[in-house]
């Protein structure tokens, strides 16, 4: 039922509705495609120290297997999520999900760089799917079911990277590499069908005409950003090439933002994104993406690194990749806890929650990494934390733009986490490579530098904290749900909307 009245931080729902008996099938279809979709984030992780001599390149160059994917990954969010909105989010599912899927056959077709970055970006599509589905799950899920959904949904972000190490460290050692891309093809062609066959359309619909320029301006904008932060520390953060790729970044950004606020049907409607809990969330996402993506790195490096350093683990690749394996299985034990958490005290307090438990995870990391089940409780900490923040935000977006906004705006919140595990990337990279002790003929990352990637990751946390307590508190609730006024109303809405009595 939709309810016009405010219930004071209900999540805003379409009209139409799905059976009660297809509402478990759709929720693990998404989620389990949500999953598969973030393993490609970190699926090339355990690769990269061989994929020089395999793909017979160099170090550089072997590291634009993960940057192809981030890139191509930061323009599809929010334009998939316009698209979505205008044209249907089940059908740009599978429009991205046929990217991905074509994307995992050419790389494990390749056996030189140049197809294997083509594969990697066109993989990077793929990561749209995961915002669309937070979408059609608003759109057709019942007022009870809604917010544990989201949660497992938006926390398969977390779920699947945390998964896809020890997957692919497990299949790299074991078998040829190629087989890791043959079974992502597989995995999402079989998704693709259970969603073709359990998942139905989301009747809402936006108006108005996609916005070519918008997308042209923000991609390009985002592209020359994320380019200087992931490749700043390997072309020298002064140089021209980094410095030159900031100042396009700032002027196309810049010159998208004009043309936003004065497009007729905007790619994103900035109006909606700076209002206060849309744009805090946005932001202490990026923190959180820090966060979250710290704990990726530091981790499997201290349990690598040899037990003659002094304080590394000295464990194989394999087994660093079973020892990380728990965090994404509880990330996933987590998320249905955060639901409720969220239905009873608001997503506010669940992302506030989440931001306290990342800090003192890592805090706890100073003392407690000097063995394999340290690291392994430090690690379950921080997921947990992760969970719980993650499964907030798409409760926060949700409760503050239209329905008919609704795929953009989750997918403009998903590029804010992947600006923070980027910027993680840069940021940790950096310490460790300078604060490091000679081993034999190399240098490793120290222990104090290890520590003081650890307390960057903790204030990082702190930060999305702080940011979120300047969001209006709202307690969520599952018995009335209430529609904000859109700007844009669907013309093949089969029901009418209802008419809020207060402003968003």
């Amino acid at each position: 039922m939709v309810s016009s009245a405010d219930s004071g931080g209900s999540v805003p729902v379409a009209t139409r509705r799905v059976d009660e008996s297809r509402v478990n099938a759709i929720i693990a279809v998404l989620g389990g495609i949500g999953v598969v979709v973030a393993m490609m984030q970190t699926l090339m992780v355990p690769l990269l120290p061989s994929l020089p001599s395999l793909l017979h390149t160099s170090s550089a160059n072997a590291s634009w297997a993960i940057t192809a994917t981030l890139l191509t990954a930061s323009v599809a969010n929010p334009v998939y999520g316009r698209l979505g909105d205008l044209y249907g989010k089940r059908r740009m599912v599978f429009v991205a999900g046929t990217a991905l899927a074509c994307g995992s056959v050419v790389c494990a077709l390749s056996g030189s760089l140049v197809p294997l970055l083509v594969g990697r970006s066109m993989q990077g599509l793929g990561m749209a799917i995961i915002p669309l589905g937070i979408s059609i799950m608003r759109d057709l899920l019942p007022a009870k079911r809604l917010i544990p959904a989201m949660a497992l949904m938006s926390s398969s972000l977390g779920i699947g990277s945390a998964l896809g190490l020890p997957i692919a460290a497990a299949v790299a050692q074991q078998a040829d590499w190629h087989v890791l891309f043959w079974g992502s093809a597989v995995a999402v062609l079989a998704l693709m069908v259970l969603i073709w066959r359990v998942v139905p359309e989301s009747p809402v619909r936006g108006t108005g005409r996609f916005d070519l320029p918008g997308a042209i301006l923000l991609s390009g904008g985002l592209v020359a950003l994320l380019l200087a932060v992931s490749k700043g520390s390997t072309w020298g953060w002064t140089s021209t090439t980094t410095l030159g790729l900031g100042m396009v970044a700032a002027a196309l950004l810049v010159a998208w933002t004009w043309w936003e606020t004065r497009a007729e049907a905007p790619l994103v409607d900035l109006r909606t994104t700076i209002r206060r809990p849309v744009l805090l969330t946005n932001i202490a996402s990026v923190a959180l993406g820090f966060a979250m993506y710290a704990n990726s790195l530091i981790n499997p490096q201290l349990l690598q690194l040899p037990k003659a350093t002094g304080h590394g683990l000295g464990q194989s690749l394999l087994a660093t990749g079973l020892w990380m394996a728990p965090v994404g299985l509880v990330m996933m034990a987590v998320s249905p806890i955060a639901g409720r958490l969220i239905t009873a005290r608001g997503p506010r307090t669940s992302l506030i929650a989440g931001s306290v438990v990342i800090a003192g995870g890592y805090c706890l990391a100073l003392g407690l990494t000097g063995s394999p089940p340290g690291v392994l409780l430090v690690s379950c900490v921080i997921s947990t934390g992760v969970a719980l923040a993650y499964a907030s935000m798409p409760t926060l977006i949700m409760q503050s733009v239209p329905a008919s906004e609704g795929a953009a705006a989750n997918g403009l919140n998903t590029l804010m986490r992947s600006i923070g595990t980027t910027g993680a990337s840069a940021v940790i990279g950096v310490v460790l490579a300078n604060m490091t002790i000679p081993f034999g003929s190399t240098r490793v990352p120290s222990l104090a530098g290890l520590h003081v990637g650890y307390l960057i990751g903790a204030g990082a946390a702190l930060i999305a904290g702080l940011l979120a307590l300047g969001i209006p508190g709202r307690a969520a609730s599952t018995s009335t749900v209430t529609l904000p006024e859109p700007r844009r109303t669907s013309p093949q809405a089969t029901q009418p909307a209802a008419t809020s009595t207060s402003s968003v």
